[in-house]
């Protein structure tokens, strides 16, 4: 009995280490695959901030700060060039944008672009209006209050931006409350944002107040007075903003060279032509242009210079505010002027084409701002010669037209001469020099005198004086 309760014993003693044996395997199998697990997470880990690294060493960096100088009116083209300005300084990795402002305002969708590009630019913006003396009024207020730092020029002004319509005039009534209305709640929405009192900037709508560098400081509308750039680079360098998406950032100026973006010769031209007056001039130049090679053909020039001109002026019509009454006034003096060459008036055409022309252009272009309407020199120093051009150039047509050709044919009939035979159904004359077969309705003797009645061919029929 010991004998078997022995073996037994020792049975038992080998089959637990038998069993304990599967159970360390899967704990350690359990700690191996969390090993690797770590490992995996660390390793990701490792290649992200790898990947971070590398994108920040391959970004653009640049040491400059680009100015870019709205020095113009707010219109399609300078619009244009401020955007083509803060992408070119997106491309070079520019430290900061300097948006240099000294304008008397423009057209609210171009206004609106401006804006939309200085909000979305990933490159930090500084509006400022300089030099002393500057201004940024109506849609230049706008502007100035969506910089991430707004800066203004000792003795420079801001403000003054109640809605007025494309021809200059307070708006009325309903329509009046909807536009100031949507104007508050646009300048209202990020100059909130931007910290800076939207109360007050909306005054600047309501009440077309306009507020000097110093009052603008005083009531928290702009960050600081600084009379350049160089000043802002200083004042501002090592300083942190909160950009519009409300990331913040440091700003590091120092150091860094001034690049002014500067507009492209197309920009230049076309910023040129949207002046009303030179376009008013243009659209003119372009008709007589026109006019001269279609009555003279062959001489070419004039319809060149008459074609460019004529394009580039409805270049400019389609981007400006205009009045359509006052293109039609313009159309109307033009055919007074013509009547006036073709018929007896005693001069009462030609001055209600005067009129009419002075008139239409005043009326043609006048947008919310005295720079974007024809001044009453302007009209009256392109009516008064265009008058006098056109009435002189269509009655030397029409002269041209009504005086006797005396060449070939029609030079003959009236022409007088001799009968050098009897003429009746045939015959001899001598007409200018030279002798005619001749013939006549009634017998003319030899050596009278005789008229060209018509030309049939090479013979002529002539009638006895």
């Amino acid at each position: 009995m010991r004998m078997q309760a022995r073996r037994e014993a020792q049975a038992r003693a080998k089959r637990k280490p038998g069993r304990a044996q599967p159970q360390e395997k899967r704990a350690a199998s359990k700690k191996g695959a969390a090993v690797k697990e770590m490992r995996s997470l660390r390793n990701l880990t490792l290649v992200s901030l790898c990947a971070v690294v590398l994108a920040r060493a391959q970004a653009p960096v640049s040491g400059k700060i680009v100015q870019i100088d709205l020095a113009d009116i707010v219109h399609p083209v300078s619009a244009a060039y401020v955007k083509d300005g803060l992408s070119h300084a997106k491309d070079i990795g520019a430290r900061a944008v300097v948006l240099r402002l000294d304008t008397p305002g423009g057209l609210v969708d171009s206004m609106r672009e401006i804006v939309e590009a200085i909000l979305s630019s990933p490159v930090p913006v500084i509006t400022w209006v300089g030099p002393n003396g500057a201004r940024a009024a109506s849609a230049g207020f706008f502007i100035l209050l969506a910089g991430d730092v707004a800066v203004m020029a000792p003795g420079t002004n801001s403000g003054a931006a109640h809605p007025v319509t494309a021809t200059g005039q307070k708006i009325e009534d309903v329509m009046e409350k909807k536009v100031v209305s949507d104007a508050s709640a646009y300048i209202r929405s990020y100059t909130a944002k931007r910290g800076r009192n939207a109360q007050l900037a909306e005054l600047g709508i309501t009440e077309s107040r306009s507020y000097t560098g110093e009052e603008a400081l005083k009531n928290n509308l702009i960050d600081a007075v600084i009379s350049d750039v160089a000043g802002i680079v200083e004042q501002y360098d090592g300083k942190q903003i909160r950009r519009f998406d409300d990331r913040p950032e440091m700003l590091h100026l120092l150091g860094a060279t001034i690049e002014t973006f500067e507009m492209t010769p197309r920009q230049r031209i076309l910023s040129r032509v949207l002046d009303p007056n030179l376009a008013l001039i243009l659209a003119l130049a372009g008709l007589l242009g026109l006019y001269v090679e279609i009555t003279h053909p062959g001489l070419i020039l004039p319809g060149v210079i008459g074609g460019i001109s004529l394009i580039l002026a409805l270049f400019a019509f389609n981007m400006l505010p205009v009045n359509w009454a006052g293109a039609a006034l313009i159309l109307l003096a033009i055919v007074l002027f013509v009547l006036e060459a073709t018929v007896t008036s005693h001069g009462i055409l030609a001055i209600g084409g005067i009129v009419a022309m002075i008139a239409g252009g005043l009326m043609l272009v006048q947008g919310p701002i005295p720079q974007l309407r024809i001044r009453l020199s302007t009209t009256l120093a392109v009516a008064l010669p265009l008058s006098l051009i056109t009435v002189l150039l269509v009655r030397l047509v029409y002269l041209s037209h009504q005086t006797k050709s005396t060449t070939g044919g029609e030079g003959m009939i009236g022409e007088e001469g001799v009968a050098k035979t009897d003429i009746h159904t045939g015959g001899k004359v001598l007409v200018h020099g030279e002798y005619w077969n001749a013939f006549s309705q009634t017998h003319i003797p030899t050596g009278s005198r005789v008229r060209v009645k018509r030309v049939e061919g090479l013979r002529i029929e002539v009638e006895q004086l």
